[in-house]
């Protein structure tokens, strides 16, 4: 059974980006890995060593993200007032008056300082399929908390 990971049209967008990046990067790493092998002596050759490293850790790259597109499930946001992937809330933390913005993403584009959660992370299960105004209870590993889902957009 093949697992397909779940993403917003935007994530697969930024990885198609990044394998393009990288694809064109690649001849100037490849250029370096040749200049050093023509320094002579590979036992000892440092240049070689790393320029063959750096070009492994790029190829590898592209083959990770080529599998994430290959696996990828791009998911569409409907307009039904319930929180699910692509969408944004706006959550209001019941320790805390203040209310947050975060964008529902896949799992493979969570990133908290840029306001994307992971729909499978404990604040993401705990909030999908809800609608505004829904106390949800969120089951962390650091205790249990609640949030009041104030907007869907």
């Amino acid at each position: 059974m093949v697992y397909f990971q779940k993403m917003t049209p935007e994530g697969y967008k930024q990885i198609e980006d990044e394998i393009a990046r990288l694809k064109k990067d690649r001849p100037r790493r490849i250029k370096i890995l040749q200049a050093a092998r023509a320094l002579g002596d590979l036992s000892e050759n440092t240049e070689y060593t790393e320029a063959k490293r750096d070009l492994g850790h790029l190829q590898s790259r592209l083959r990770y993200l080529g599998k994430q597109l290959k696996y990828a499930e791009i998911v569409e946001t409907k307009d039904d007032g319930k929180v699910d992937l692509g969408k944004t809330v706006v959550l209001k933390f019941d320790d805390d008056d203040k209310t947050e913005e975060y964008k529902i993403v896949g799992r493979m584009e969570a990133d908290l300082a840029d306001g994307k959660i992971s729909f499978d992370s404990p604040l993401g299960q705990a909030i999908m399929k809800q609608e505004a105004g829904t106390v949800a209870t969120v089951e962390a590993p650091a205790g249990e908390y609640k949030v009041t889902i104030v907007e869907v957009k």
